[in-house]
C-alpha cells in the first residue's frame, strides 16, 4: 500500500510503485537486514567471551579510578594524564634498583604522616 506522497513501510522509505523494481527494493532490504542480523549475532557472541568480559571489567574499573584520581588533583590544577610521565619514571627508577620494598614503605609511612597531619588540622580547626 502506497500512501499520497509515495512513502510505504513503517520507517517511510520511497519505494518504486513498479512491482518488479519493487521486488529488487525489498530483496536488497531483506539482504540488508539479514546481514545487520548477522553482524548483531557476531557482536553478541564475541561479547560473551571471558576474556572480553573481563577487559571490559577492567576498563570500567581503570576509568573509574581515573576519574577519582582526576576529582583529587582537580583543587591543584592538574590531572593524571599530565603526571603520568613522572610516574612512570619514577617507577622505572625504582624498579631498575629494586627499591620496591622500601619506596612501599616510604609511601605507607607518607601516607599515615599525612593522615596524622590532616586529623591534627581537623581538631585544631573545631576548637
Amino acid at each position: 500500500m502506497h500512501n499520497e506522497d509515495g512513502t510505504t513501510g513503517l520507517a517511510g522509505h520511497k519505494h518504486s510503485i513498479d512491482p518488479v523494481r519493487r521486488k529488487q527494493e525489498l530483496l536488497r532490504e531483506g539482504e540488508y537486514f539479514r546481514t545487520s542480523v548477522a553482524q548483531a549475532r557476531a557482536q553478541i557472541r564475541h561479547a560473551a567471551r571471558p576474556d572480553v568480559i573481563l577487559h571490559g571489567a577492567i576498563d570500567h574499573a581503570t576509568h573509574a579510578l581515573r576519574v577519582r584520581a582526576d576529582a583529587l588533583l582537580r583543587p591543584t590544577g592538574t590531572n593524571v594524564s599530565a603526571l603520568m610521565p613522572y610516574g612512570m619514571a619514577a617507577f622505572d627508577f625504582i624498579r631498575q634498583r629494586r627499591l620496591g620494598k622500601q619506596a612501599g614503605t616510604a609511601a605507607i609511612l607518607l601516607g599515615v604522616l599525612g593522615w596524622y597531619v590532616h586529623k591534627r588540622r581537623a581538631q585544631s580547626g573545631q576548637a
